[in-house]
């Protein structure tokens, strides 16, 4: 208690404006990923290749990601079903769609991807309500950094162990690995390397870090690969564009949870100078781990020569420390929605904004500010299929999955 007053009292005396200059790199060739503290710098570099599967340890909604920025690495979801398991083959491979880990939400990862049944299927497998277990209902197809391809299923998520198994295509060195979440309950994800068939812990702790600065996915509108600033989960921040960064207001800026809200676009590339150009007119305000407000400037990028991003940083606002961090929690009905109206309550919580996510993460629908609690959302015209409901609120960040019919 007595740093966060400490903390609030020098944010009074040195002004709001003071910034630091920041100079984060993440190698030549993009090689490595950082997680980085608004408060503490870097607490975390690793190399970005030393993976192949990503398993969510926290929340429920079991996300798998897969590396697609590991060179040659390509994941696909096949047709058949875990009782073809022998007989799976490559046939059609080249028209079956690529999936990617969804640039918006770290609950999305590629073996995540729908066309949903229920709102129990999270994409790999069904979760049961009796047993609270999630068996695995569908072989991936993934091709390694090496050029191979590999079978693979998530046989399962039961008493907070993963299991899965891979194997050639045609079914020779079948291996089989387990994750136990135990292990990184303090990480946001358990890492695995198929090549090598070992857990590689790479991660800091989910509570040491607000921001990572990695080459990831990103749909413009295709599927491109990026380099940027992701946030952590139940890290928000806004963009404030059009004014100079010395006159943007972080009093009235529209916070997302989204993580890529800073994302890749505060820079590009001039093909007429061949050099990176940083957009004016730009910056970003972060709330942290214990909810100070950071301004962030982006000054300079380096590109794949140096990796090297620069910016300026300032607290503008450590008011945020003592505010009640509890996360709220959502009640909808129907679930499923025959209509595409979904009643929502949110309890005696302020919600500042909410988004619609459709299955591959991306934003089909917002909405302001809502006085009441509980309202009606309207999502006619959406297709059926599995939505994530994403509220911004004066407690933070509040998430409930909804199936449309």
């Amino acid at each position: 208690m007595r740093s966060s007053l400490l903390l609030a009292f020098v944010v009074l005396l040195t002004g709001l404006r003071a910034q630091t200059p920041v100079t984060v790199s993440i190698a030549p060739g993009y090689a490595d990923q950082v997680w980085y503290s608004l408060q503490n710098g870097v607490v975390g570099t690793a190399p970005v290749n030393n993976w192949d599967l990503a398993f969510e340890i926290q929340g429920f909604t079991a996300s798998v990601l897969v590396n697609t920025q590991k060179a040659g690495v390509e994941v696909v979801k096949s047709p058949f079903s875990i009782a073809q398991w022998s007989s799976v083959d490559t046939t059609g491979l080249s028209t079956w769609p690529r999936a990617h880990n969804a640039d918006t939400s770290w609950s999305f990862g590629a073996l995540n991807q729908g066309p949903f049944a229920d709102e129990f299927d999270l994409g790999w497998g069904n979760y049961n309500m009796i047993t609270h277990v999630v068996a695995g209902d569908t072989i991936f197809l993934v091709r390694l950094g090496s050029g191979t391809w590999r079978k693979l299923r998530i046989d399962g998520l039961a008493t907070g162990t993963y299991t899965f198994t891979h194997a050639n295509i045609d079914g020779s060195d079948e291996l089989t690995g387990q994750i136990n979440k135990a292990a990184y309950s303090t990480k946001n994800f358990a890492y695995w390397d198929l090549e090598t068939h070992a857990a590689v812990d790479r991660e800091p702790a989910n509570d040491s870090w607000d921001l990572t600065f990695v080459k990831y996915v990103s749909f413009i509108p295709q599927p491109y690969g990026v380099t940027g600033v992701l946030q952590n989960k139940g890290i928000e921040a806004a963009r404030v564009s059009g004014v100079p960064p010395s006159d943007a207001d972080w009093t009235t800026a529209a916070y997302n949870p989204h993580i890529n809200t800073i994302g890749f676009d505060w820079k590009r590339f001039d093909m007429q100078t061949f050099q990176w150009v940083i957009e004016d007119s730009l910056s970003y305000f972060v709330k942290d781990q214990v909810g100070g407000v950071w301004h962030l400037v982006f000054t300079g990028f380096g590109g794949s020569t140096s990796g090297t991003v620069d910016f300026t940083q300032g607290l503008v606002s450590a008011t945020g420390l003592a505010e009640n961090d509890r996360t709220p929690e959502l009640r909808t009905w129907p679930n499923p929605s025959l209509d595409g109206r979904v009643t929502i309550d949110a309890g005696d919580v302020r919600v500042l904004g909410l988004d619609v996510l459709d299955a591959a993460g991306r934003v089909v629908r917002s909405g302001d500010a809502v006085n009441l609690s509980p309202f009606t959302l309207d999502l006619q015209g959406l297709g059926a299929g599995m939505y994530s409901l994403r509220l911004a609120t004066d407690r933070g960040t509040a998430v409930a999955r909804v199936l449309l019919r």
